[in-house]
């Protein structure tokens, strides 16, 4: 960086407070309610990831639920089906993604090719034509729609015997068809310029308008940004990224900050995110998905709030230490407890597996108002 440009001290209060406000977690109802509220989250987010493990409500729904306490799961279907403001694609995991944005991931799209030990490598040209055709000429299907004469052995749990499943895949990682609808975990796939009414596919945006977007797409949801958080598992772009923030550090439209006790991490932010006067959080109580982006990048999670997550789904049962499921309470800035949960859909009930109380957290002050939220959580996993 520019020696002339001292970075600026920061505590780890303040860094909190300023990511929990670029994730929204700090006021109760940031993107107001109704459909709408969705296609603001996933804008103002960049992205919401999608995960198949459903112990409880799977994490995009838990994650737009945490922003929008009036959410129904009806909204995502809405914004990706009907109004198509948000679609599915790979960013760091497979995620929602607003539409606005999809000329950042055109040219993934083109480029994309399966790795030689990938399953999708196998795909035959002739099985991807006749997927594309049955979509073409019968409208949108779903693998359930798609009946193969030869079946293939299953590699893992979670594969399809189904040819035609890998086939879809493919097409859908190169951009010739899209996701038009998901219900639970079945996905409908439609032809993608069909989809979208598009008679001219959008222009890919150049390898420089990427790098400015994944920056861009940090600082609205992170507020403090360092090149792992920008790059989260596109570690090939640090070089890019790094040198588009320093040309904005040098025009003085980013700041270098030392965060106390990483001083050595180097992070920056936009000149009026590390402005004093902005308000601290209150005490408002989130249940986070493990999935979360204030959870998923592991180490920014321990040095900022000092709490080492782990996701111990596939984790021996002797040696978990939260939980099968475990999701991290936060009260106002801090994580004070992590609680295993289950839902119990026949019975009705949310089940508490394990309760955690993390570091100093005082179980008198805040055990109450994190049953409180557990009751209100209990009703939006059972609805239907």
């Amino acid at each position: 960086m520019p020696r002339a440009v001292r970075p600026r001290p920061l505590s780890l209060s303040r860094a909190r407070h300023i990511w929990l406000r670029a994730q929204r977690l700090d006021v109760p109802e940031p993107f107001g309610s109704g459909p709408e509220a969705t296609r603001a989250a996933v804008e103002h987010l960049g992205y919401v990831q999608i995960d198949t493990i459903n112990v409880i409500e799977r994490c995009h729904h838990h994650i737009l639920y945490t922003r929008i306490p009036a959410y129904e799961r009806a909204h995502l279907r809405q914004a990706q089906a009907v109004d198509k403001t948000v679609f599915e694609y790979w960013t760091h995991a497979l995620s929602y993604v607003p539409t606005r944005d999809i000329r950042y991931f055109v040219g993934d799209m083109r480029r994309y090719q399966p790795s030689g030990a990938s399953s999708l490598g196998v795909v035959t040209p002739k099985d991807l034509r006749r997927v594309l055709s049955l979509i073409r000429k019968d409208g949108a299907l779903s693998i359930r729609d798609i009946e193969d004469e030869v079946l293939i052995e299953k590699e893992h749990p979670w594969a399809s015997r189904k040819p035609s499943k890998r086939a879809l895949q493919l097409a859908f990682y190169m951009g010739k068809l899209t996701i038009s609808e998901r219900v639970g975990m079945l996905k409908t796939y439609e032809l993608m310029d069909r989809h979208f009414a598009w008679d001219t596919r959008p222009k890919a945006a150049s390898e420089a308008q990427t790098v400015a977007y994944l920056l861009e797409r940090a600082l609205r949801s992170q507020g403090l940004v360092s090149l792992d958080s920008v790059c989260h598992l596109d570690a090939p772009r640090k070089p890019a990224v790094r040198r588009h923030i320093e040309r904005h550090v040098r025009r003085g439209t980013l700041v270098p900050v030392a965060l106390e006790g990483a001083e050595k991490i180097e992070h920056w932010a936009l000149p009026e995110a590390v402005a004093d006067g902005a308000a601290p959080p209150g005490e408002s109580v989130h249940i986070l998905s493990p999935f979360d982006p204030l959870v998923i990048q592991r180490k920014r999670l321990r040095l900022m709030f000092g709490y080492d997550h782990r996701f111990e789904a596939y984790v021996p049962k002797d040696k978990r230490l939260y939980g099968y499921f475990a999701l991290p309470v936060l009260v106002g800035d801090e994580i004070v407890a992590a609680v295993d949960l289950k839902a119990d859909r026949e019975r009705g009930k949310l089940l508490m597996r394990k309760w955690t109380w993390i570091g100093r957290a005082s179980p008198k002050r805040h055990k109450q108002r994190i049953e409180e939220e557990l009751h209100r959580f209990e009703r939006f996993q059972l609805a239907r």
